[in-house]
């Protein structure tokens, strides 16, 4: 059985690229079959991951579904990239902001990418999607398809704040398209454990959301080298693999495996 988690949040720079990218690479060595989506225009996740100029792939998510849309043959292997650290990626470029317009007028619009997944989840143990920051039609679209989200969340107060949209829209998608859909859980990133504001913060979220939400017992905490990786295109277990940083998406790891 795949397992197709989404990554989002509507916020900006919180870390879910990071987080997808680190989370996969965790799992595919632990043994298992992953493959990342980057559902995202700015093809972060596609850069990060070291294919330098996204914008210039001929064949991305934006393709597959585009191919879908018009009702014409996929092959589900097309396109796929094979990265070094065991992953595979289904890249994107700039074409998605176009997609995601066109997308209003399509019949059946929420469920395009999850038909692409139906295509392929028979060759992956996780499906990953890293979801653009936004609650548009391509993020239902991945909400529609993913068994469950995964919720990347800064410790600061605006962040935090955010939530609530992000869970009404889960909620919705649950309601009116995906009965399966599940929230993973929450995960505090780029925590600074000096300070008081992050506690409180944290502790904020907890009794907001704590009795009805799982917070993964994991953090990711504040790093500079972690910061530095979407730059030079490798994970945190390559570029810092005895940091904390890399430490704490390992135990991340392990804990959406016993999930």
């Amino acid at each position: 059985m795949c397992k197709v988690i989404a990554i989002a949040n509507q916020k900006g720079g919180v870390g879910k690229t990071t987080t997808t990218g680190n989370l996969g690479i965790g799992l595919a060595g632990a043994g298992k079959r992953v493959l990342l989506i980057d559902a995202d225009a700015q093809g972060s996740l596609t850069a990060s991951l070291g294919y330098e100029e996204p914008d210039a792939m001929e064949y991305t998510i934006a393709t597959v579904m585009g191919k879908i849309i018009n009702e014409e043959d996929v092959n589900p292997e097309e396109g796929i990239l094979h990265h070094a650290e065991g992953v595979d990626l289904m890249p994107s470029n700039i074409e998605l902001s176009g997609l995601e317009v066109s997308l209003v007028n399509v019949m059946s619009r929420e469920l395009v990418l999850k038909e692409f997944i139906s295509l392929v989840s028979d060759k992956y143990d996780y499906i990953l999607i890293d979801c653009m920051p936004s609650l548009g039609m391509v993020t239902v679209n991945a909400l529609a398809a993913a068994d469950s989200v995964l919720i990347p969340v800064q410790a600061a107060y605006l962040p935090a704040k955010g939530l609530e949209q992000l869970i009404k829209t889960v909620r919705k998608v649950k309601r009116q398209i995906n009965p399966k859909l599940d929230i993973e859980g929450i995960l505090l990133t780029m925590v600074d454990g000096r300070t008081n504001y992050a506690k409180e913060i944290m502790q904020l979220l907890e009794e907001g959301y704590g009795g009805q939400i799982h917070f993964f017992k994991n953090i990711i905490p504040l790093s500079v080298r972690a910061s530095e990786i979407s730059a030079i295109g490798v994970s945190i277990y390559e570029h810092d693999p005895k940091g904390k940083v890399a430490d704490a998406y390992k135990s991340l790891t392990k804990e959406v495996l016993a999930g």
